[in-house]
């Protein structure tokens, strides 16, 4: 990246001539490409590492987007071209090369702007997917020489010629669509440790499915501290899934549960379950990481099966620390929802998180138990927020240093009206 000092302002701009106005604003403008493009380079690494590990946030886009006091939208526009532009790595540590190399090179140089830049990816990825990696990488290297002067018009006519060149016949005509089978789900776990889920679902059970979908995928509303729900519409939708599981399997008519929350048992050594560090193994099959599985043990999502070095068995699902129903009512009645600040989910939405961590030998009492949503229970858990329990028996949160220097408590009134 070029070296490029911030030009320095005359004490009186009224004075300056037309030549050293328009010297200035080319000057300022290369010094925040530069500082756009290394920009870049800053999101594509915490994208490589993962803003969930490193912020406690979904995905980078999130994280940016509160940081920058962004809108998701304006968030993804920036991230999705840092992550196009600069190499980052994959899950298991190898680099991944970027989308478009050259083009990164050139705004390096603070000679292209944003919308010249997206304006070149977007015509990188409308080339045909049989085009050879050095017929692609010339057409980049045109155009992204082309942009240290040529505008959008331009750009475009070069896209045509372009097209013309490495596609003359045209898109290949699309078969019809095969007819829709009635009912198909489909679950298998991918060798990552997520699962796919694909289905085909009829006119009539499509339409219930969205129906219960969107009843609880509706984005949360803007808290009292300005904060919008920056989650993608997919992303809603997962949570909404989630949350219609959990509340399936709450049901005391539930097959094979009883209307207990347990469904797998989790494997873990005793010095990963009290650090939070390294994994643990999922009904015997999976894994998980060490710090979900302390999230998992403050409700009864999962039944811990705690092992000493040896490997002995020292503790299968201590029901003591399952949350009765007495105290489940009582936190209820005190918390009315999630009590994270801002949050409106309500009680028959949230987990009871332990604020001294049963994994540390925090008690299953009031005093240390907090009604919290899913989302929130991750936050706390993965991020840098902290709750704490005040002097009038009422839960508190502490936000992280990078949001409230000044760190004050904060709590959710929604719920009190």
């Amino acid at each position: 990246m070029p070296e490029t000092f911030l030009p320095e302002l005359p004490q009186e701009l009224w004075r300056a001539g037309k030549l050293e106005l328009a010297h200035g604003v080319r000057q300022f403008l290369q010094v925040m490409r530069v500082a756009s493009a290394a920009l870049g380079q800053y999101l594509a690494e915490v994208e490589s590492r993962g803003a969930k590990d490193l912020y406690g946030y979904g995905s980078t886009i999130t994280w940016f987007a509160d940081v920058a006091g962004l809108s998701f939208g304006e968030a993804r526009s920036v991230v999705n071209q840092a992550i196009a532009l600069n190499p980052t790595r994959a899950l298991d540590g190898s680099e991944v090369a970027a989308f478009a190399p050259a083009t990164a090179a050139v705004a390096a140089e603070g000679l292209v702007g944003h919308e010249r830049i997206q304006q070149i990816l977007d015509i990188l990825r409308r080339i045909p997917a049989d085009t050879s990696a050095e017929d692609r990488e010339c057409a980049e290297k045109i155009l992204a020489t082309l942009a240290r002067d040529a505008g959008p018009r331009q750009l475009a006519k070069a896209e045509q010629d372009l097209l013309g060149w490495l596609d003359p016949d045209g898109n290949e005509p699309k078969d019809p669509e095969p007819a829709e089978p009635r009912r198909e789900v489909t679950l298998e776990r991918r060798k990552d440790g997520f699962w796919k889920l694909n289905g085909l679902l009829d006119d009539e059970l499509g339409a219930r499915t969205a129906a219960a979908l969107e009843a609880y995928a509706t984005p949360r509303p803007v808290d009292e501290f300005g904060q919008a729900d920056l989650r993608t519409k997919a992303e809603r939708q997962g949570d909404a899934w989630a949350e219609l599981l959990d509340l399936a399997i709450a049901c005391p008519d539930q097959p094979g549960t009883s209307g207990y929350r347990t469904l797998v048992h989790v494997t873990i050594g005793l010095d990963e379950l009290k650090s939070g560090l390294g994994t643990a193994c999922l009904d015997f099959v999976g894994t998980m990481t060490a710090r979900d599985a302390r999230m998992a043990a403050c409700d009864c999502l999962m039944l811990p099966v705690v092992m000493s070095a040896a490997g002995e068995p020292l503790d299968v699902g201590r029901l003591r620390r399952f949350v009765t129903p007495g105290q489940r009512r009582a936190l209820n009645i005190r918390d009315r929802g999630c009590a994270f600040p801002g949050c409106h989910r309500r009680p028959k939405n949230c987990h009871a998180h332990h604020i001294d961590h049963w994994a540390d030998g925090g008690p299953t009492d009031l005093r240390n138990l907090v009604l919290l949503c899913g989302f929130h229970h991750r936050l706390i858990h993965h991020g840098d927020w902290q709750v704490r329990m005040a002097a009038d028996g009422l839960p508190e949160f502490i936000p992280p240093q990078y949001l409230d220097p000044l760190r004050r408590s904060r709590r959710n009134t929604l719920h009190r009206v």
